[in-house]
């Protein structure tokens, strides 16, 4: 059977790389991602043939487990295009791609995945990552060492586990079967687009109903108005819905989209030696697989950061709380120059500090009982003093305990 639905396919090169090592492929039954890494011009070339080799899935298959084995297959044999590649042209060693793939079959959508590109499916108003990064910071998410939120700014976010290169001639691959359903969308894209733009914004986006053309331009703008440090390719198909049924010729992004994307660059002369040969993949490193001392040292590495990071805190706690501290005393001395005129059980008092009181802790203490009684104060200047009297300063306190002795009838002071 024939997938029904629409789609839509771009890429651009962000707003600091010069070239775009991305591609991507929109067609009636298979839709493709892939991020190609290594230098100036190998990833141009990995995710090129990746791209060229997956297109000839694009047709119907008669069951899900054939489509499964056929990107099995496929996958397979773009990695040993890879190595056959580097053997050719020894100057693009090292380079890779990511591979995020979806086949449409009836009801089903066959996923293949290797590297950190992703697949999300957007349902109900809810937007799901299914796949699953092959990237070092997303093992320390899985083992607790770190949350989400602290992956995406982790200095070693691009470090992949696995990766589509030209080392490994049987990759492991994630291969899976979902239904899908009518209305359903799903976004196929590089982490130029998820790296920068969270799941929230790209939910908001898909969820507002636009045909896939118009939804992947606006993600592609919150992805340059972020600053867009890399490549940036999405694939969006819709399933069923309200956008009618795409015809016409596959859409072929990225570097795959020009001959020269899958055109193998010749040597360039006077570059190599027995020390340091030619690595064209050495220029642009943003993505590899690491060996297992790498693996050690970077995880000794985030041992590390996470030591530090806690040295600061206490660091910087302690410098509050001396600060606060110093704070502290200093408005408490402060306070100490100030009086005030009240009462104690029966006479008129003058107060040292402030009529305020902080919790527990009083901020004024007796400086002079004066012996005056309360008792033989006029009404109106019984209750003022039991509001208390603020004063400048110690004379001016004494001033007006002066002010009330002399107020008093005669005989009584």
């Amino acid at each position: 059977m024939v997938f029904e639905g629409s789609s839509t396919a771009l890429s651009h090169t962000g707003k600091v790389r010069s070239n775009n090592q991305d591609s991507g492929y929109s067609g009636s039954n298979l839709f493709v991602v892939a991020d190609g890494m290594g230098g100036h011009a190998g990833g141009d070339v990995a995710s090129s043939l990746a791209i060229h080799r997956l297109k000839e899935l694009d047709h119907a298959y008669a069951s899900t487990s054939d489509a499964e084995y056929a990107l099995r297959d496929a996958i397979s044999d773009t990695a040993a295009e890879l190595i056959d590649t580097v053997a050719l042209r020894p100057e693009l060693a090292g380079m890779g791609t990511t591979v995020s793939a979806v086949v449409m079959v009836d009801d089903y959508a066959v996923i293949a995945h290797i590297g950190d590109s992703r697949v999300y499916l957007f349902r109900d108003g809810a937007l799901t990552q299914i796949t699953t990064d092959h990237t070092f910071v997303q093992r320390l998410v899985d083992s607790g060492r770190i949350t989400p939120e602290e992956a995406r700014y982790h200095p070693r976010r691009s470090v992949l586990m696995r990766v589509l290169g030209d080392m490994d001639p049987d990759p492991e691959i994630d291969a899976f079967i979902m239904p899908t359903q009518p209305g359903d969308r799903w976004l196929i894209c590089s982490d130029g687009l998820c790296g920068v733009v969270d799941d929230a914004h790209t939910g908001k986006t898909l969820a507002q109903g636009y045909a896939p053309g118009r939804t992947a331009d606006l993600l592609l703008k919150q992805a340059l108005d972020a600053g867009a440090p890399d490549n940036v390719t999405i694939v969006l198909v819709d399933v069923g819905g309200n956008h009618p049924v795409a015809s016409g010729t596959p859409t072929i992004v990225g570097s795959a989209s020009t001959p020269l994307g899958v055109e193998i660059p010749a040597a360039r002369p006077g570059r190599s030696s027995w020390l340091h040969p030619a690595r064209q993949a050495a220029n642009e490193p943003t993505h590899f697989e690491p060996g297992l001392e790498y693996l050690e040292e970077v995880i000794e590495e985030d041992r590390r950061r996470v030591r530090r990071r806690r040295v600061w805190w206490i660091v910087g706690l302690a410098a509050f709380l001396v600060a606060a501290a110093i704070a502290a005393v200093a408005g408490y001395n402060w306070t100490q120059t100030r009086y005030f005129v009240g009462t104690d059980e029966d006479s008129v008092v003058i107060y040292r500090g402030v009529q305020q009181n902080i919790g527990p802790f009083t901020l004024s203490s007796v400086y002079e009982d004066t012996e005056i009684p309360l008792t033989d104060l006029p009404i109106y200047q019984r209750m003022a003093v039991e509001e208390t009297v603020s004063a400048r300063s110690l004379s001016d306190a004494q001033a007006i305990v002066a002010s009330i002795r002399r107020s008093l009838p005669k005989g009584e002071s």
